[in-house]
């Protein structure tokens, strides 16, 4: 009778394990749910150029399927929000959020598959780096990948290597650290020493790494009839010897750090990272993040392949980061158990809130974010005062964003201010020109002296003070920007 007594309870304690690890996950999404949505209401446009232009890219690719195909553009993300942007630009930005959780959810999976305690706390770890949380309700193409390279690792430990390099072969169709992240790929199961198989035939298998570039290969050939489509459609400052801007390894490192892991988390990091290799654990994912981060600096350091040093970019490994910070956070709390409980949740919780602050910070610092509420004030003051537009001229994504109009619209303005001038001058009457003090001159070298002799009349300017959404110690300064309305009339 004894026996039966205590084998009910441990019955049920493992059948209501699950349901009651899939609660704590829940729990732990939910605040960045609100969290996501929040940010797609306070910040409409996104923090760099880059955002709006992948949108603008997926809104009118069915108009142009050259855009499905488009190196810079990401077939991957293109496709995947091909629909969504046609609902508009928050429809877009929530896909994002959405991506941006089962990225969360599964890094939790893969925590608990590698056997790291506290695997639910994968999720906080992983939004609350400073980078992740910025772009995860943006058009950014980072969280995509990192959700692929995600969904790819749980295969991988899962032992099922075949269907993870299906997976993997998409990473190069989301960022081009793909075509890196997918040569570590083919390393890590050719080399496999606990492989069954002939190295020869292992090596031979990685050739499913290939598929998807193949397929992007077949679709481009089929949607634009050039075969090197690929190739004619390269950016002309990804190669080697291209200068996007340069900067020393350390510089990398230590500038950027905050953005990447936080200073709360990095401590963390640091620590799992020592674990997870002394306990040969998690080996695959933590190899991405080393590869990836070394990519970068070397590529920062001489300007190839477009690498500009944004920390960003790490957001593609943040998932395999989030696992280290957990190794870490177990390791600490190993070491804390005579700790009275409530001190090491109160320490636990203070830990996790001070990294969201930082993440909320960094979120309002940059001043462009803040563009979007002069342009929508801008974009107002048209609407009350109409003149008919047969094409947009625009130095910020968003601009067009807001008018709805047709990203090929858009003349190809380069560096040189005469030639642009030209460009400018050759547009047919009825050319609305809508322009900034900042992005304009920066990417185009003209403002408003070369619109007006390229023909243009002014019909508005004004100054704003952009002060930032959230308080901040210290206080962060108004962001000033000038917009400007030109026109060209008949």
């Amino acid at each position: 009778m004894s026996f039966v007594f205590q084998a009910v309870p441990l019955h049920r304690a493992e059948a209501t394990a699950e349901p009651s690890r899939a609660l704590r996950l829940a729990l732990w999404l939910l605040p960045f749910v609100v969290a996501g949505a929040l940010l797609v209401r306070l910040y409409p446009d996104s923090y760099q150029q880059d955002g709006g232009f992948h949108f603008l890219f997926a809104r009118w690719s069915l108009e142009h399927p050259r855009f499905l195909v488009d190196v810079w553009g990401r077939p991957l993300f293109t496709a995947l929000y091909a629909f969504p942007a046609r609902l508009g630009y928050p429809f877009a930005k929530l896909l994002t959020v959405a991506v941006s959780l089962a990225t969360a959810w599964n890094t939790a999976k893969l925590a608990r598959a590698h056997g790291l305690e506290r695997a639910e706390l994968a999720v906080p770890l992983l939004f609350l780096q400073p980078s992740f949380l910025l772009i995860c309700s943006d058009t950014m193409t980072e969280p995509l990948f990192a959700l692929v390279l995600v969904v790819a690792l749980r295969l991988h430990q899962a032992g099922r290597i075949r269907a993870s390099m299906w997976v993997a072969a998409l990473l190069p169709l989301a960022r081009p650290e793909g075509f890196f992240v997918a040569l570590l790929w083919a390393a890590s199961v050719a080399l496999d020493p606990h492989a069954d198989r002939t190295l020869l035939l292992r090596a031979l298998s990685t050739i499913r790494l290939a598929a998807g570039v193949a397929a992007w290969w077949l679709a481009s050939t089929v949607l634009t009839g050039d075969p090197r489509f690929i190739v004619h459609n390269w950016p002309p400052n990804w190669a080697v010897g291209a200068n996007n801007g340069t900067g020393s390894l350390l510089q990398y490192w230590l500038i950027r750090d905050q953005l990447v892991a936080g200073s709360v988390l990095q401590m963390l990091f640091g620590l799992g990272l020592v674990a997870l290799v002394v306990s040969q654990r998690a080996l695959l994912p933590l190899a991405t993040v080393l590869a990836v981060a070394a990519l970068h600096s070397v590529l920062f350091r001489f300007g190839y392949f477009g690498s500009a040093g944004y920390a960003r970019y790490l957001v593609c490994v943040a998932p395999p980061s989030a696992l280290a910070m957990l190794a870490g956070w177990n390791l600490l709390a190993g070491w804390a158990r005579k700790v009275p409980p409530l001190l090491r949740l109160t320490a636990g919780a203070a830990v996790l809130l001070w990294a969201a602050w930082v993440c909320l910070s960094q979120a309002d610092a940059y001043g462009s974010s803040r563009d979007a509420r002069a342009v929508d004030d801008m974009h107002a003051w048209f609407l009350a005062h109409p003149r008919p537009v047969k094409r947009l001229v625009f130095s910020q994504a968003y601009m067009s964003i807001r008018f709805g109009r047709d990203l090929a619209e858009q003349p190809n303005l380069g560096t040189d201010p005469e030639e642009n001038v030209q460009i400018l001058r050759a547009s047919p009457p009825g050319t609305l020109v809508f322009w900034d003090a900042h992005t304009g001159p920066q990417f185009h070298a003209i403002g408003g002296a070369e619109l007006e002799r390229a023909g243009y009349e002014r019909l508005r300017a004004a100054s704003y003070e952009l002060e930032p959404l959230l308080p901040d110690r210290p206080a962060l300064p108004p962001y000033r920007q000038e917009i400007y309305l030109y026109y060209k009339g008949e």
